[in-house]
């Protein structure tokens, strides 16, 4: 379905105000650019497909900001890939057969009470403590990111949010490096997979994209560079607004 300048326009913007207030929180990207490609004239199957192609721009628009502050760890980054990417695969795989509204409707009271758990907690990923990155913890945090990661591949929105928090609960990370793990690498090889998947399963607004694309870079970039300058504080609070909101979408969609 082409678009008028008015159209692209509106995409562009909204990519930008998406992408913005992702980085800074971590997830959350879906609650406005989805509903915006279906308001639009989209179908679901395809403004979904659409959605994670130009997500995978949020991971590299992050990406160039933080390769100036070395927040990823390489083993840390290869154990999340694999955990995942297996996950997301097979979630994009099923998505479009999945019955939508029951699933929707316990995702958000789960979304819902990931954003109360953090308010109280105050100290929830305020500072680094690393754990389980052996053994049991280990195995227990890899069988936690391969459940995420089908989210990820399943869901339009709130996925990075759920990897956000596992990696600070489970795995002892900070807002900072967690929101940075979520960004280049659910952004940009999670939504990678996720997007060839469902490309290969079903159809892209190619004439779309661009507007998305560019929007993505500006806004991951610019909303990276903000919430790591602000540090913890801003993307905890960040996280916490964006949940309940995503929760609270979903419960009355």
């Amino acid at each position: 379905m082409p678009l008028d300048w008015s159209g692209q326009l509106a995409l562009f913007v909204t990519a930008i105000v998406a992408n913005f207030f992702s980085a800074i929180s971590g997830g959350g990207l879906g609650l406005i650019q989805f509903p915006i490609l279906i308001f639009l004239g989209l179908s679901f199957a395809v403004a979904l497909a659409t959605h994670k192609v130009a997500s995978v721009f949020l991971g590299i628009g992050a990406l160039f900001r933080h390769l100036k502050e070395s927040h990823l760890e390489r083993r840390n980054s290869v154990l999340i890939l694999a955990a995942g990417i297996p996950g997301v695969i097979l979630g994009a795989s099923l998505v479009l057969y999945m019955p939508e509204k029951p699933a929707l409707l316990a995702l958000g009271f789960l979304t819902t009470g990931l954003g109360l758990y953090s308010i109280f907690k105050p100290s929830l990923g305020m500072a680094y403590a690393p754990r389980n990155w052996q053994g049991t913890g280990l195995a227990v945090g890899m069988a936690g990111l391969f459940v995420v990661g089908f989210l990820n591949g399943s869901i339009t929105s709130g996925s990075g949010l759920f990897l956000t928090i596992w990696l600070i609960r489970h795995f002892g990370m900070d807002y900072k490096r967690a929101v940075a793990y979520t960004l280049v690498l659910c952004g940009l090889a999670w939504n990678g997979t996720g997007a060839l998947v469902l490309g290969l399963a079903g159809e892209v607004a190619w004439d779309w994209l661009p507007a998305l694309i560019i929007g993505s870079l500006i806004g991951g970039y610019v909303g990276t560079h903000i919430a790591i300058k602000q540090g913890n504080q801003i993307m905890k609070r960040a996280f916490e607004v964006t949940t309940i909101l995503i929760g609270l979408k979903l419960i009355f969609y």
